[in-house]
């Protein structure tokens, strides 16, 4: 009988940044998956790389003055060293400069271009570089800027081929309907439907502008667009090219997992690319939420995008392993902080389990001098946490199939618990001082072994050092690996007469407020000085200052820090403004004073209060200082 297959994928990571922790998010949850499938006797593929085309890694090249490839080769290194760190299983590491993937690609293009779905135009619209992204002007924000990463886009025209996606729009949503576990969480199926029925439009999917590409097939003036160059990685690193026996066996694909961002590619593009190409559709494309880091957005600008390297010499690599996927539902956003990893650490990882082997290893050597002893005396509460184990198992399973990790974890830290109560029902202790119990004291303690056995397996996939420490420590030589799922539920294999081995501590306790005092200190200490970016002319030209008299002033119920203001901008125009200096002024202090009011601010709520303005002011110390003028100024007055 053949193997049942998995196959998992990550998407493959743009070389224009180092690895982060958003990247090993995905990375991390991928590589639970192939475990935990290996695990249960499937044969798996599991696929990630890099993304190593497209005009932002022509640019960014051009100016260190190298070749695209010599600065893809050097990010490259960093995303392979992280997951050596991570401990991650892939077993491919592809990279779209790779020959097999350009052959690949120009294949399926040719497919669609048979088929009859690409043909030549002519291409207007406004380009965002940084997100390899044309915009309709309805899509583009204010300022003409992308509606993607808010920064401004140039409007080109440029002969290019498109693809004719509007031709697969009713197959598309038919799929969908009919395979309602197509796009996962459930929230995200919504916002994916509303935009294919709101029409397909025919995609742009070649570039004259630069040449850092794959050619398009017979008119090498055309680079493909990187979007069919990125999302083809899927089947040409299974041997789509000659369709292999490993195509055959692994394609379609499991489940795609991919950031919310790029949830559109791989829903759309990514289906109506291989309908065309008459190639089967993934089964499942998950999209995961974005990670803030102790509640702000992470971004270079802030400084805080922490380098999951040094969270891994820091911490551990299961700790963080383990801290992403319990943190958060998959699916969600979540935020990265290190009080929360801290409690984490120490409360499930230290005292939980960690407690849990080192008290049942401690009796061992006590009472049985380090030997493993034998299930003699069955009692009602071994019959209960045997259908306890059965229990998690099924629920595991169950969470993993739903990519719900939190869940599974939860699920596998209830029979951590249930196995701490066995412990203490028991009371191994009170046993080992009647000698008539003596067969009882044995059984216990085997029960508690063999349930550390059984989450040596549960935890494998999440913590895979810690499983093999847990085993060592147990003396256990058996394969982690089963035939099927049924296999690892089974219970009492535990190998009587063995001496345990060597007694360590999973994970040391941290001390909360001296790590967070050092943290803090070193972040001072590294943090770089900041750099203001340059304004034209042009720029200070769009800000209005007018001179303001304040006419009235307030406290704001519940906020320490903000004041309502009745400003007076002259010809009639009297603004009421919310203003953060209640902690520098008391409001009749304020009365009377012609202050610099920045006029044509966009209306904002704060508190629940609208402000149509913005008063200035210096912010010295603890405290702010507004910026006042003579009163011989007339309300209204132009600062320029």
């Amino acid at each position: 009988m053949s193997r049942k297959t998995f196959y998992v994928t990550t998407p493959i990571y743009y070389v224009n940044d180092v690895p982060h922790i958003g990247h090993a998010y995905t990375t991390v949850a991928a590589d639970v998956l192939a475990r935990y499938k290996r695990m249960c006797g499937y044969d798996v593929f599991f696929l990630t790389g890099t993304d190593e085309h497209g005009q932002k890694i022509e640019q960014a090249a051009a100016k260190k003055g190298i070749s695209p490839k010599e600065l893809a080769d050097s990010v490259v290194e960093r995303f392979k060293s992280l997951w050596v760190k991570l401990n991650i299983s892939n077993d491919k590491f592809i990279r779209t400069t790779d020959e097999s993937h350009k052959k690949a690609v120009q294949k399926i293009f040719k497919k669609m271009q048979e088929n009859g779905d690409i043909y030549l135009g002519e291409y207007e619209g406004w380009y965002c570089t940084p997100c390899e992204t044309y915009w309709t002007e309805t899509q583009l924000l204010d300022g003409n800027n992308c509606p993607s990463c808010g920064r401004e886009t140039q409007k080109l025209k440029e002969p290019s081929y498109f693809f004719r996606m509007s031709k697969y729009q009713d197959a598309l949503l038919k799929y969908i309907e009919e395979n309602p576990d197509f796009i996962q969480p459930p929230s995200r199926k919504n916002e994916i439907v509303s935009f294919i029925k709101e029409g397909l439009k025919d995609l742009s999917v070649s570039r004259v502008s630069f040449k850092w590409g794959i050619p398009v097939p017979g008119d090498d003036k055309h680079v493909i667009y990187v979007w069919i160059d990125a999302l083809t990685n899927y089947i040409s690193a299974i041997g789509y090219i000659d369709e292999s026996e490993q195509f055959k066996k692994f394609w379609p694909a499991d489940v795609h997992l991919v950031g919310k961002d790029i949830l559109r590619f791989h829903t759309v593009y990514w289906p109506t690319m291989l309908m065309s190409a008459g190639l089967p559709l993934p089964k499942k494309v998950f999209a995961h939420g974005w990670w803030t880091v102790e509640g702000q957005k992470m971004s270079k600008s802030l400084g805080n995008a922490i380098d999951p390297n040094w969270l891994v010499d820091t911490f551990g690599v299961d700790a963080i392993r383990y801290f992403l996927l319990r943190e958060v539902p998959f699916g969600l956003d979540g935020d990265f902080s290190f009080k929360a990893l801290i409690h984490r650490i120490n409360g499930d990882l230290a005292n939980d389990l960690g407690n849990l082997l080192n008290r049942t290893l401690g009796m061992v050597k006590r009472y049985f001098n380090g030997v493993i002893p034998e299930y003699k005396v069955e009692d009602e509460s071994d019959i209960e946490l045997f259908k306890k184990v059965e229990e998690v198992f099924d629920e595991v399973d169950k969470h993993i199939d739903a990519i719900a990790f939190n869940k599974a974890l939860i699920s596998i830290w209830t029979l951590v618990a249930e196995l701490n109560r066995y412990i203490d029902k028991n009371a191994p202790w009170m046993l080992a001082k009647d000698e008539s119990k003596r067969d009882r004291l044995e059984t216990v303690l085997y029960v508690v072994l063999d349930g550390i056995r059984i989450l040596s397996l549960l935890i494998y996939p999440f913590m895979p050092d810690t499983s093999e420490e847990i085993r060592k420590q147990l003396n256990i030589k058996v394969d982690i690996f089963k035939e099927s799922f049924e296999d690892l539920k089974k219970v009492k294999l535990l190998e009587s007469g063995n001496k345990i081995g060597e007694v360590k501590q999973l994970f040391p306790r941290i001390d909360e407020k001296e790590f967070l005092e050092k943290v803090t200190a070193e972040n001072k200490k590294s943090e770089p000085e900041k750099v203001v970016e340059e304004i034209t002319i042009n720029d200070f030209s769009k800000v209005v200052i007018k001179a303001g008299k304040i006419l009235e002033a307030e406290k704001i119920k519940k906020s320490e820090k903000l004041l309502k203001l009745r400003v007076d901008l002259g010809n009639g125009d009297i603004r009421q403004i919310v203003a953060g200096v209640a902690k520098s002024y008391e409001p009749e202090t304020l009365v009377g004073k012609t202050v610099a009011v920045v006029s044509n601010l966009k209306p904002a709520k704060l508190m629940g209060v609208k402000s149509e303005g913005m008063i200035l002011a210096a912010w010295i110390g603890d405290k702010h200082v507004v910026v006042e003028l003579p009163d011989e100024v007339p309300a209204g007055s132009v600062i320029k």
